[in-house]
């Protein structure tokens, strides 16, 4: 059973950066796809960024492209997603999640397909 666990949420003003992690225990994240969802209050879950088993092939929402960037260092069963010229719109708690696969090619970003997911980490951006 994959265990996710995420950090470096916390507060920062309109324009800083953050960079999240999500570390993997029970099990190596060298086969499994990972993505970033987030979910701010009274809003639904909404997908941030997800980035397949090698690091090849990424996905961002349009809302987040151009100042997020999602990576993975598999030695280190880790993910990242950093994120720069932050705005109040991105404050909400972010969530690591993967699925199962070994695509080339293909990054799901529907929630429903992820199997594993963290408790999420709070990240308020400040105007």
């Amino acid at each position: 059973q994959v265990q996710l666990v995420e950090s470096g949420g916390g507060l920062v003003q309109a324009g800083g950066s953050l960079r999240l992690s999500c570390a993997a225990s029970g099990g190596t994240l060298s086969s499994y796809t990972m993505g970033w969802f987030r979910q701010a209050p009274g809003k639904e879950r909404e997908f941030v960024a997800a980035i397949n088993w090698s690091g090849g092939t990424t996905s961002y929402a349009n809302s987040v492209k151009g100042r997020f960037t999602i990576s993975r260092d598999n030695a280190k069963n880790t993910v990242y997603l950093q994120g720069n010229s932050l705005k109040p719109e991105d404050t909400a708690v972010y969530y690591c999640a993967g699925y199962s696969s070994l695509s080339r090619s293909v990054v799901l970003t529907t929630p429903p397909v992820y199997q594993y997911w963290g408790q999420g980490t709070q990240v308020i951006v400040s105007s």
